[in-house]
């Protein structure tokens, strides 16, 4: 009876005690759930806004008051045969990868009827009161160009002070009221391949946009014609049409570079870029706010700007130096003794390496200046020397000849002219190819829809030999002549146009002369 009780005592403990760790075990998983699961870790606070500087928006911040959007306005008109360079911003007569970027519509098919067009550029501020630099591109051919400045929603109406085309740089002006915050000019000489490059602009007119690269390579080419004093800074800092004319930094906030042409296969950034060095800027900033215009230097001769080492070797030249291909007469370098065939090796004292760089030392040098030139004839050296001339003289001069391959600069295809045309010389080529009877005469390259010209049914292909019984053997020539004349004169142009022959005109055919006249209009 007592073990009895015993084992039911005993199991009676067993219970309470089993209900007691299960109250126990329950009572613990509760308070587990209850507290946090990362007790020791501490609260996340969102920090005051402070601004978290560095390098790229010090200098955004810096120069965003020196930086300046450009707008022209141009007025476009149809032409027959090749659209005015104006209405060409992207370059699309320039080798298919080099494209100059001023933002706006691309403008190489061209309207129906005249109308008015606007392109987005850029440009920065150089002094004070008001004087900005800016690509020629940008505002070539406007009739009107505005620039706004960051922050200030006024459009200012700016004068365009002077323009150097083979530069491509162009100097504006505008009246702000108020003194402007010019930039810090570098030195683009110091420049290294490597360096940090900063870009600031307005492309597609998305006004202030910064972009940082590196700098790519020095010295560049520009292979478009006409260009040929342009040896650019490449960087692939992001550049795209509307950033023309704006500034290339260095990481110390100072204009190395004006941005000015990309190489590219879609019209957009690809990585490849090209600014003019600011060294280069500066010379033609300071003749234009001074006189209106760049002077440079020119010594009359032409060259292979793509000579092979061959043909120095067979002259008995070097690895460097430049082979003269012909010297006109009566030019700066037939009055100093140079020779068809004799290869030019050092100018003013300095090694010439190519005709680029020839080009380079010649026109930077003062015209009128006397300096020493080292040639090579028939293996031997020979020291002469030279009186610099006037670079715009002698390209005139050599134009009338027909004398186009010079690389020291040439009549441009298609020149606008009076009377709504344009005119190029004729190479020697063409004439010897067509048998064109004439020693003289200017092709005609484009006419206006509803100028004098088309009026007179000129056509594109046309030559003109004469006009007032003037000869006319160059843009300039007709430039001459037509400027001396005023509206309700008598014009009359001689002309000549080619007939095919019964196999078309590849199988030649002759050329008959005729004459269109008329009143100049008012």
């Amino acid at each position: 009876m007592s073990i009895l009780r015993s084992r039911r005592s005993v199991a009676a403990l067993a219970v309470a005690m089993g209900l007691l760790l299960g109250i126990l075990i329950h009572t613990g998983v509760g308070t587990a759930r209850a507290a946090s699961p990362a007790a020791d870790a501490t609260p996340l606070v969102i920090p005051n806004a402070v601004q978290l500087s560095n390098e790229f928006s010090r200098l955004a911040k810096q120069l965003e008051s020196s930086v300046v959007q450009v707008t022209s306005t141009i007025e476009q008109k149809q032409v027959r045969g090749r659209s005015p360079q104006n209405m060409q911003p992207f370059g699309e007569d320039g080798p298919d990868l080099f494209r100059r970027f001023f933002g706006g519509e691309p403008f190489g098919e061209m309207p129906q009827q005249p109308r008015r067009a606007e392109g987005t550029g850029s440009g920065f501020i150089v002094d004070q009161n008001g004087y900005i630099l800016t690509n020629n591109h940008v505002v070539d051919g406007a009739t009107r160009v505005r620039v706004q400045l960051h922050g200030d929603t006024t459009e200012y109406t700016a004068k365009v002070i002077g323009a150097d085309p083979e530069m491509d740089l162009a100097v504006i002006k505008i009246d702000a009221g108020k003194p402007l915050v010019p930039v810090k000019i570098g030195n683009s000489d110091a420049v290294q391949v490597g360096e940090w490059a900063v870009a600031i602009g307005s492309p597609f007119g998305l006004e202030a946009t910064v972009t940082a690269g590196i700098i790519s390579a020095k010295g560049r080419n520009n292979p478009e014609p006409g260009h040929q004093l342009q040896r650019f800074l490449q960087t692939d800092a992001a550049i795209n049409p509307g950033n023309s004319g704006g500034p290339l930094l260095n990481i110390n906030g100072e204009v190395v570079g004006v941005n000015t042409m990309i190489a590219t296969n879609s019209g957009g950034y690809q990585g490849i870029g090209f600014a003019l060095p600011i060294n280069q800027a500066v010379v033609s900033y300071n003749q234009i706010v001074k006189s209106g215009k760049v002077t440079r230097g020119a010594i009359g001769i032409l060259f292979d700007r793509n000579q092979k080492p061959e043909l120095l070797k067979a002259y008995g030249g070097g690895a460097s130096g430049v082979f003269i291909t012909q010297v006109s007469p009566g030019k700066p370098a037939d009055k100093a003794g140079i020779h068809e065939g004799d290869i030019i090796t050092a100018f003013n004292g300095k090694p010439v390496k190519d005709g680029d760089e020839l080009v380079g030392l010649v026109s930077q040098t003062p015209v009128g200046s006397s300096v020493p030139v080292s040639i090579l004839r028939d293996g031997k050296t020979k020291d002469l020397t030279l009186t610099v001339g006037d670079r715009a003289e002698i390209v005139a001069s050599d134009s009338r000849r027909g004398r186009l391959g010079s690389q020291e600069g040439g009549e441009e295809e298609g020149t606008p002219v009076k009377f709504g045309l344009s005119v190029r010389a004729l190479t020697d080529s063409e004439r010897e190819s067509s048998n064109f009877p004439e020693r003289g005469g200017v092709l005609v390259t484009g006419v206006e829809d509803g100028s004098f010209a088309d009026d007179l049914q000129i056509r594109e292909g046309d030559v003109m030999v004469a006009l007032n019984r003037q000869p006319v053997n160059s843009a300039s020539d007709l430039k001459t002549v037509a400027g001396q004349l005023k509206p309700g004169d008598a014009v009359a142009f001689k002309m000549m146009r080619r007939v095919p022959g019964a196999g078309g005109r590849r199988s030649g055919g002759d050329w008959q002369d005729f004459f269109a006249a008329g009143t100049l209009p008012h």
